[in-house]
């Protein structure tokens, strides 16, 4: 097992070593990762169906998925290339498993437990057992990553894939060596780093084309593969730089489609002073916990009988015990996404949107986690050298409790999240709407043409009715909401009609975006009157009648 030991303590001589810290002992090497992915599963099915809903992001996943993959190909060519990868794993599992919202958010939820369990072994390789447990439990249990576990979206999928990467990494700057002849170690070790370095390109680059913002994790490495080189790693740059350019060059092409759909991001707005606010919360609480007291780990796995004696030269030189901090790990990780996209966002166009580096907050969980240990392990101390009542509680226990406590705190936040009204709205609900208001001939106006998606998720409560402005269907144009007539159709189109079911949005409707769109508006408000409203799932659904 690995060799924990404090900042301070004494070198290990023997096979009297220095005792590991409170706990480390006791826990089984299956727990580590275990326990927090058991933990991430439980949250990710708690809740899972939401009652039904299903809000627009998660409609664009379940009406593309469910295309052929041809269809998907001449889709992605227009629209959405960037989710490619993403759309023909959620149409194979609706191939195996059929459609439904089961199928389509499982592989998030599947996602959050790899993170899960891989956070708590990258940890444990820095900071020891309770380090790693801690690590993985803290990222399990943050409200931001639970919400994405039940989303049909690829943004779990990433931070898996991301710290899954992560782990290859710190392996391969720290690789565990076992006891065994000359010749053999040599032999190992050259075929261990291939297969490392191997493993880490194929996941980091598999993980890129799920989304090509996860290589900013990959800028992230490159400053802790900097802080190992630094420390006398020498061929470690050269093995890093090789496998970023395998990296980068697999994933430029997609890069370079995405940006000929650049439109589709055109909704995000400047980064706030809010967003800022709270990245910058998050990097202090980070370097507050970087400056905790924490062990040091040795990552060479010498059996007692190869632990050097005094006076006896090791067999295993200090370059094969390298140690690495787990903050060069966890800090580079928390702050070069979320620092680069902010600023891409403010100099070159608005990016700056939490899930699309939802794969830092594993840096925060690497940074709070080992310091969650730690200080539980000061509690066990304390309680056994001054005699409280809690000197015979194991640290696995009172780590429970405090994670019991923690959720706890956050059972209110977490149950508004396995609820409809958690996101931004509801598009069954809308169609369900429809359905009531509507009557058999009637037509049906989008506005924006986006909002379309409810007809397209639940076309049997749009049954009988007229798409007005729709001249070809998504599937034919190879677009998400399909293609709309001119302006002059789409009017004459409105003015047949006696009765027009109108769906949008919510709130102070803004100036129409599109000529399309201020000419149904401009129609109605000249030839039709209003006779009801009502929200539904986030949006209004309208019923104009014809006056003149």
């Amino acid at each position: 097992m690995s060799l924990d030991l404090d900042s301070g303590a004494t070198p290990v001589t023997g096979r009297g070593a220095a005792r590991a810290p409170v706990g480390a002992h006791r826990l089984p090497g299956w727990v580590v990762p275990g326990a927090p992915a058991l933990l991430a599963l439980a949250l990710g099915l708690w809740g899972l169906p939401r009652q039904g809903a299903l809000w627009r992001d998660e409609a664009a996943t379940w009406e593309a998925a469910q295309r052929s993959v041809p269809e998907i190909w001449h889709m992605i060519g227009q629209v959405d290339v960037v989710h490619c990868l993403y759309y023909l794993l959620i149409h194979t599992v609706f191939e195996v498993f059929g459609p439904g919202l089961a199928a389509l958010r499982l592989p998030s939820v599947l996602g959050a437990v790899i993170a899960a369990a891989a956070t708590a072994a990258t940890g444990r390789r820095l900071t020891g057992p309770m380090g790693g447990l801690s690590a993985g439990l803290v990222l399990a249990l943050l409200p931001v990553m639970q919400r994405y576990a039940q989303e049909g979206r690829a943004f779990a999928l990433v931070s898996a894939g991301v710290v899954v990467a992560t782990w290859l990494l710190v392996g391969a700057v720290c690789p565990e060596r076992s006891g065994t002849s000359p010749d053999g170690r040599e032999r190992r070790g050259e075929w261990a780093w291939a297969w490392r370095w191997g493993a880490y390109t194929a996941v980091m680059l598999t993980t890129a084309l799920l989304n090509w913002l996860s290589l900013l994790a990959l800028a992230a490495h490159g400053v802790t593969v900097l802080i190992a080189w630094r420390a006398g790693q020498r061929p470690l740059l050269a093995r890093w730089l090789a496998a970023a350019a395998v990296i980068v060059s697999g994933t430029l092409p997609l890069i370079l489609a995405s940006r000929r759909q650049v439109d589709q991001v055109a909704w995000i707005p400047p980064a706030s002073g809010v967003t800022l606010l709270g990245v910058t919360a998050m990097l202090v609480v980070a370097l507050i916990c970087a400056r905790v007291p924490r062990h040091r780990i040795s990552h060479s796995r010498i059996p007692p009988h190869r632990i050097p004696q005094q006076g006896i030269p090791s067999q295993h030189p200090r370059s094969e015990r390298t140690e690495l901090s787990h903050v060069a790990v966890g800090l580079p990780l928390l702050a070069v996404p979320q620092s680069v996209l902010l600023l891409a966002s403010w100099l070159v166009k608005p990016l700056y949107v939490d899930r699309y580096v939802l794969f830092a907050y594993t840096g925060l969980a690497l940074l709070v986690g080992p310091a969650v240990a730690r200080a539980v392990r000061a509690a066990v101390s304390y309680g056994r050298t001054g005699g409280r009542s809690w000197r015979r509680i194991p640290g696995e226990a009172l780590l429970a409790g405090v994670v019991a406590v923690v959720f706890a705190a956050l059972l209110p936040l977490e149950l508004s999240l396995r609820t409809p009204a958690s996101r931004t709205d509801d598009v069954r609900v809308t169609a369900d709407r429809v359905a009531a208001l509507a009557r058999p001939g009637d037509g049906i106006v989008f506005v924006p043409d986006q909002r379309r998606d409810a007809a397209l998720v639940t076309p049997s409560s749009f049954r009988g009715l007229h798409d007005l402005a729709l001249a070809e269907s998504p599937v034919a144009s190879g677009t998400l909401y399909g293609v709309e007539a001119a302006p002059p159709r789409i009017r004459a189109a409105m003015l047949a009609r006696k009765r027009i079911v109108v769906v949008t949005d919510i709130g102070s409707t803004p100036a129409p975006a599109t000529p399309r769109d201020r000419a149904k508006l401009a129609t109605l408000a000249q030839h039709f009157t209003l006779t009801s409203s009502a929200e539904a799932g986030g949006r209004r659904v309208l019923v104009y009648v014809r006056t003149r």
